[in-house]
């Protein structure tokens, strides 16, 4: 059974989790990436014991998907599922699922995930929220935006954005103004959103679905950075939000049509019970929480994913299952706090919780390699490298990854 994985750049959910689900679900993988990325790709898996297949394909366009995955069956690499975890690709994905007959997301469902702007049209539409704002298009004059009658302060975007890239917030119209034109002058060819801000506790949801139903797998408490950027510093697991909140958000997936596979929304909860979408990733939670999510739930759940792309049904129990857990967890990333080069850090790290007297499972993974120069983005970019840890109670899962921060170094030379 030949699984076809799209992906762009390696990450570690690839690489430590849906690669080895796939080996254990007897599948053979073939990746498809971009040229650009097709030695990266075969580097990162080269120490692999089941090392999948890496072929060059323009991923971004669903035609070359599905004619590229044409020929390789004729050869014999018949397609059982049509699978991938990018942001960025959720829709060629499931148009080309669909394409082979194979299950897959309802492309409009991923449509509408991730554009921002028909996410607040179809929602508002449903009659489940509005949300006043305004779309910019690549080449439109951003004065525009002072005649859309938005209420300040509000929050500028790329419409298609990942990562909190080019998130902030303007406190009026002129400042609304000069922050579009300085986004398009980095993203040429890029649509922007600016929308009313969304006050409230942050908060995520985590859902998988089979087709059949859809589970709840609990969630997270975000905190964030300073205004007006949108950095997400810290998140602490909560195995059940309030069923009223729950229920508002899962209103809102179903209108939007989401269903089949891993999704991750993030909302707020505002001062009268309201819960507001932010943005929905059609996809699984990733910067390492995605792996901290299996531990915290003692579920396989890469492979309950890729079971969900493979017409398999779920545990029904899976939801009360996941709820019912006793763990508590917190990932929390290293931020760089300025441009320059990363001269010191520590490598990756694993302690389980047997081998420490705390009951912890405590993980570090550096996600920029020493030597590396970058900007300071002021977004998730800036992440040096996640620390996560498990354990069975909250103070201490706290107080081990402080112990860690204290007891590393993190250096950037101008």
């Amino acid at each position: 059974m030949r699984l076809y994985l799209l992906a762009l750049n390696p990450t570690d959910s690839v690489t430590d989790g849906f690669l080895p689900a796939a080996a254990r679900l007897g599948l053979d993988v073939t990746v498809l990436t971009p040229a650009r990325h097709t030695e990266a790709h075969s580097d990162a898996y080269a120490e692999l014991p089941h090392r999948p297949e890496v072929v060059e394909c323009e991923v971004h366009d669903f035609r070359e998907v599905v004619g590229l995955i044409s020929r390789l069956t004729r050869e014999g690499r018949t397609p059982f599922a049509v699978f991938s975890n990018s942001d960025h690709l959720q829709t060629q994905t499931a148009l080309a699922a669909e394409y082979f007959g194979l299950p897959g997301k309802d492309w409009k469902a991923t449509l509408r995930a991730k554009n921002k702007g028909q996410l607040r049209r179809h929602l508002a539409a449903a009659g489940l929220d509005t949300v006043r704002s305004a779309e910019l298009a690549p080449d439109e004059d951003p004065s525009v935006l002072r005649e859309a009658g938005l209420p300040f302060p509000v929050v500028v975007k790329p419409r298609e954005g990942v990562a909190s890239e080019d998130v902030t917030l303007a406190a009026d119209a002129a400042e609304l103004v000069r922050l579009a034109e300085e986004i398009q002058a980095r993203r040429p060819g890029a649509a922007l959103v600016a929308e009313e801000f969304l006050d409230g506790a942050l908060c995520t949801l985590e859902t998988l679905g089979d087709g059949r139903r859809r589970h709840v797998l609990g969630g997270f408490r975000t905190r964030l950075s300073p205004l007006p950027d949108f950095i997400e510093e810290m998140l602490e697991f909560v195995p059940a939000h309030p069923p009223a909140v729950v229920a508002q958000v899962l209103a809102q997936l179903d209108a939007m049509g989401v269903g089949l596979g891993a999704c991750h929304t993030e909302f707020v909860v505002q001062p009268d019970g309201r819960a507001r979408i932010i943005e929905v990733n059609y996809r699984a939670i990733g910067d390492q929480c995605d792996l901290m999510l299996a531990e915290v739930l003692g579920i396989p759940l890469f492979e309950h994913i890729l079971a969900a792309h493979l017409g398999r049904e779920l545990p029904a129990d899976l939801g009360e299952r996941c709820a019912a857990t006793t763990l508590r967890a917190r990932n929390e990333p290293v931020c760089a706090d300025r441009a320059g080069t990363l001269t010191a850090a520590p490598g990756p790290y694993d302690a389980r919780a047997e081998e420490r007297a705390d009951g912890v499972r405590l993980a570090y993974r550096p996600l920029r390699a020493l030597g590396e120069r970058h900007e300071h983005y002021r977004t998730n970019r800036d992440y040096l490298g996640v620390i996560w840890a498990v354990g069975p109670e909250q103070a201490a899962v706290d107080a081990a990854v402080a112990r860690f921060t204290a007891a590393n170094r993190w250096e950037i030379t101008p």
